[in-house]
């Protein structure tokens, strides 16, 4: 028998592609969800014992506690794996069904639900019905939105008066302060696409910024300032920051650019921390509180932090105002083409270098305001104040909401900020970021977009999972090729 004769062994091409099943990414994703539940038992369970060095993991491991996470996460696997495609196949047919036109007019009737011969119309007809209803009249009655906006800011005026005073201080200490510094944050990370690990520095100096200009630091400025005009000059001061940041690395990106604007942060606190004679050091230093003086009337903001609350809530307001505009102007196409591919955007006529400086001097101004109102607030400030684990968890907060998405960055920073607050009571202090934690990992496995992306967001990622495009707004590479 010849060579030729033999029959073929080689696989087929069908079965070489074929996957087995721990090969899959169903349960790969079981398998992560299972560590990760392994790793939250143990951390949030019994602590050490100096005596016993395998103490903690006997008692973590033999306990209960193992069993109650491994039982949440099974169960969030479970209803991600097996429901969420027939629950998306049925949204998305009563979206088809809305799209179409109704067959006749007796189909819009609003007694037509009521009768008893027409029950059939109680299914997803009458939800596709009322979802189409809706939407054209949302898309014919657009003040209606606005109206609903209009609601929003007057549940958000009052909402000071409807909480106690322990989540007024969080709300601005905390909630109001990460807002500002998350906006800015994603003008660099979520629009232009740079990786910046320490954007708590530009919210340092606006904040040494108002201790100096209102004469709190060791050293006399040429001229006191009120709060409200160091304002403006904090917001010049960072935006003068960004730029001498933006300056030097603007031929990096990725991992790079994050190791440079950490390294910025260490000068920005190590400066703060050990130039005594100008900062005040751990020692800290003093700022005035807001105050208004008109002649005919007077007012001082003083402990109550309702009146905290309003003067950032206008803020913020403000802020979102200028920068939604700013996402669909020129400005924002061309951060938006940057972050998708530089040298496309540079071959284009987009001059990268003055855009991204741009993005880091514009970012940087709304932590300036932060920092003022931070260091009014409180009335003292000192270089501990500004670790770099607040540029870790304030990036962790624009990628949780959804980067590039402004709703997005809001909602996410407000529940992630409000999470640790929340579990104050029935959690230890040093398990609180444990949960945060491991909230993270589950949304980095199923919903890595964020939790409210942006449209153009969500699309490069569909296409980078299915092999389509390789955009990447964490760190696009020349070319758009992946590092």
């Amino acid at each position: 028998m010849s060579l030729k004769d033999t029959p073929a062994k080689t696989p087929s091409a069908a079965r070489l592609r074929k996957q087995a099943w721990y090969q899959q990414a169903r349960w790969k994703r079981l398998v992560a969800m299972l560590f990760t539940a392994v790793v939250l038992a143990q951390v949030t369970g019994e602590q050490g014992a100096r005596g016993d060095l395998f103490y903690a993991l006997k008692e973590n491991f033999t306990g209960s506690g193992l069993w109650i996470w491994l039982g949440i996460f099974l169960a969030i696997w479970a209803v991600r794996e097996f429901l969420h495609a027939p629950v998306r196949a049925g949204v998305a047919r009563i979206k088809e069904e809305a799209a179409k036109p109704a067959s006749r007019p007796a189909e819009l009737r609003p007694d037509d639900g009521f009768r008893l011969g027409r029950l059939h119309l109680w299914g997803p007809a009458l939800v596709a019905r009322a979802t189409r209803l809706l939407s054209e009249l949302f898309r014919t009655e657009r003040y209606y939105r606005w109206g609903g906006l209009a609601a929003l800011l007057g549940l958000l005026i009052v909402l000071p008066l409807l909480v106690s005073t322990f989540w007024q201080q969080v709300m601005v200490d905390q909630i109001g302060m990460f807002l500002l510094v998350a906006i800015g944050l994603n003008v660099v990370v979520g629009w232009a696409g740079m990786l910046d690990l320490g954007f708590i520095a530009f919210f340092a100096i606006g904040a040494y910024s108002a201790a100096f200009w209102t004469g709190g630091l060791p050293v006399e400025p040429p001229v006191e300032l009120n709060n409200f005009l160091v304002i403006p000059v904090a917001v010049l001061t960072c935006l003068i920051a960004g730029v001498l940041l933006g300056a030097p690395t603007l031929r990096l990106r990725g991992d790079y650019l994050a190791i440079v604007t950490l390294g910025f942060h260490e000068i920005v606190y190590l400066t703060a921390k050990n130039w005594t004679d100008f900062t005040g050091g751990t020692r800290g230093a003093s700022s005035d509180r807001f105050s208004i003086d008109l002649g005919f009337w007077s007012y001082e903001w003083g402990l109550d932090p309702a009146p905290y609350y309003w003067l950032q809530l206008a803020f913020i307001v403000g802020v979102l105002f200028l920068f939604i505009r700013l996402e669909h102007s020129r400005v924002g196409r061309a951060w938006t083409a940057i972050r998708e591919d530089e040298v496309a955007a540079a071959s284009t006529g987009v001059d990268t270098v003055r855009f991204k400086l741009l993005a880091f001097a514009i970012g940087a101004s709304t932590s300036g305001i932060a920092g003022v109102i931070y260091a009014s607030k409180l009335g003292f400030i000192n270089s501990e104040m500004f670790l770099v684990l607040l540029s870790v968890l304030a990036l962790s907060y624009v990628v949780f909401g959804g980067m590039g998405s402004i709703p997005g960055v809001l909602l996410g920073t407000a529940i992630l900020v409000w999470l640790p607050e929340y579990l104050r009571d029935t959690v230890d202090p040093q398990d609180r970021y444990m949960y945060l934690g491991g909230l993270l990992v589950v949304m980095m496995i199923y919903r890595p977009q964020g939790l409210w992306p942006s449209r153009r967001r969500q699309r490069e990622l569909r296409m980078t999972q299915e092999g389509t495009g390789s955009a990447d707004a964490l760190g696009a590479q020349p070319g758009g090729a992946q590092g």
